[in-house]
């Protein structure tokens, strides 16, 4: 059964951090290009960031480079995103995918991030 679960959203202040987790069971973790993407209400979703399979290759959206960092965890099948300097427009549900659950279009519950004062 293919599983994408993340966590660690909340609510913070303007400035603050987070570090999101998405823990994924179901197929080959290690073998994946991963992804964050996020949705605000009424909005589509955005890719944020990406990450090749062994994590020695990442890419951000413009809106958040420099502010958040991708990264992997292979031997605990975990992706994460550290979330630094947040800012309100950054508040969305946000969802991690790889390149593989995207393609049969199957996406997790999302942890919600809220960034205000």
């Amino acid at each position: 059964q293919v599983q994408l679960v993340e966590s660690g959203g909340g609510l913070v202040r303007p400035g603050g951090s987070l570090r999101l987790s998405c823990a994924v069971s179901g197929f080959t973790f290690s073998a994946s290009d991963m992804y964050w993407y996020r949705q605000a209400p009424g909005k589509e979703r955005e890719l944020v960031a990406e990450i090749n399979n062994t994590g020695n290759y990442r890419r951000y959206a413009d809106s958040v480079k420099g502010r958040f960092t991708i990264s992997r965890d292979n031997a605990k099948s975990t992706l994460y995103l550290q979330m630094n300097s947040l800012r309100p427009e950054d508040t969305a549900v946000y969802f991690c995918n790889s390149d593989w659950t995207i393609s049969i279009d199957y996406w997790g519950q999302g942890t919600q991030v809220t960034v205000s004062s």
